[in-house]
């Protein structure tokens, strides 16, 4: 018998016949004699209907309310849910994050996990029935406020009550049969991959791939789940996450077998492409020690989180500097306002936004062995006629800012030029959002 965590996305449950789908594979994985706990999202696109009906009551609603309000997509999913698991024949309960034991910090919006006390679920198990869990939600330990996790907050929560409960596997269910070379969306010739690394699967969902959650596969990588990324509309084996790199090399092995194993597995994962990303440039900002540091003290203080920074060469007559930087569209106007906010003090000229950017990013293993990727990289955008403006590197990833409406041709011109497409004809989407 197996311990199963299983998470569904919105896709998966967004009307009441594709409920009494899941509710039967569900069942079925119960009746093989699996314990089974399920995490569900908002049906469709409930979060993004009660985000506008906030925002036509409130352009600034206060954010302990706003986490009151989203959680309810969940809580309306964990419960028709467990009715059609019933209907089936097969005992199930569900509970909202705060019933599970998902205990949070404060952070009203984007909360962290900072422990998981799932006695409930435990108990809940113990009496052969499945346990339904709201995602996306948590509470605060210290007032017991009701939080959310942001954006692919699900994910987390699944992947945390399989560490918490030591799970065999978290399954994430979505509407793909897996984890592609590229979002399937823009290049129909994407390839599925079989298994990827903890380490290149962080890549590409910081690179903006968004069929699993960044923060999801931190947790996994750090208590060691493995996740397995399938479709909920197909029986396909879907892409199991796990490990690291150097778990491909056999321990046992010659030092020149060592040395040769990495070579023998792709040398690129995939490429991912991120639209939410906005640039601002600081203008004019005095070169003298320090100011890189106060500026991106007060960028940090104001909650932004950075991506790729470039600063440009001191101009000698001027003796100032430009430093650019891309960071999420929803954090712009914060950011630009902490930013004025102590103009005076740092000196600089003028602030200039650019929200019609996209990142495509390269990602893979092997390439830090392989010489001749960037340029190969490079070459591709070349010959497809796309300008590069900023450029980011890792061990395993190269990451480049294009205008916002040369991404989808930066995409398929990189996954063509490093042979990525499929033999197997065109991938499927079964729902069309990826999540």
């Amino acid at each position: 018998m197996a311990l199963v965590v299983q998470k569904y996305g919105g896709s998966s449950v967004s009307d009441a016949r594709s409920i009494k789908r899941v509710a039967k594979r569900i069942a079925e994985a119960r009746r093989a004699g699996n314990d089974v706990v399920v995490v569900v999202s908002a049906m469709g696109d409930t979060t993004d209907e009660l985000l506008d009906l906030a925002a036509d009551i409130s352009p600034r609603p206060p954010q302990r309310e706003m986490d009151i309000l989203l959680t309810a997509g969940e809580r309306i999913s964990m419960s028709l849910l467990a009715m059609a698991i019933d209907k089936l024949g097969v005992k199930a309960k569900s509970f909202t994050g705060q019933q599970a034991g998902l205990l949070t910090d404060a952070v009203h919006g984007k909360a962290r996990i900072v422990d998981v006390v799932p006695h409930r679920i435990r108990q809940t198990l113990e009496k052969g029935q499945v346990a339904i869990v709201a995602g996306f939600q948590g509470v605060n330990r210290g007032n017991n406020d009701v939080t959310t996790l942001g954006r692919g907050g699900s994910d987390t929560t699944a992947v945390a009550l399989a560490a918490g409960l030591d799970a065999d596997v978290c399954e994430i269910y979505t509407d793909v049969d897996g984890i592609f070379t590229a979002d399937p969306r823009i290049a129909p010739g994407a390839r599925k991959i079989d298994k990827v690394t903890y380490e290149e699967m962080l890549e590409l969902a910081a690179s903006g791939a968004k069929v699993l959650a960044l923060r999801a596969v931190e947790y996994a990588r750090r208590y060691g789940v493995p996740v397995h990324v399938r479709s909920s509309f197909s029986g396909k084996p879907g892409t199991l996450v796990k490990g690291t790199h150097g778990d491909l090399i056999d321990p046992n092995a010659s030092s020149e077998e060592q040395e040769e194993a990495p070579m023998e597995d792709p040398i690129i994962s995939g490429v991912a492409h991120d639209r939410s990303e906005a640039k601002i440039t600081i203008v004019g900002v005095p070169d003298t020690l320090g100011q890189a540091a106060r500026i991106f003290e007060v960028v940090a203080a104001a909650g932004t989180n950075i991506d790729m920074i470039v600063q440009n060469v001191s101009a000698a007559d001027t003796g100032r500097t430009d430093i650019s930087f891309t960071l999420p569209h929803a954090d712009v106007r914060s950011t630009t306002a902490a930013l004025n906010a102590v103009k005076s003090e740092l000196k600089f000229l003028d602030l200039q936004i650019d929200d019609e950017i996209g990142k495509v990013s390269l990602v893979g293993a092997g390439m830090k062995s392989h010489p001749g990727i960037s340029a190969r990289l490079f070459g591709a955008l070349r010959d497809a006629g796309i300008n590069i403006e900023m450029i980011s590197t890792s061990e395993i990833r190269i990451s480049v800012v294009t205008r916002a409406d040369s991404l989808d041709d930066a995409v398929r011109a990189i996954h063509t030029a490093f042979e990525l497409d499929s033999d197997e004809g065109e991938a499927v989407v079964y729902a069309g959002t990826g999540r």
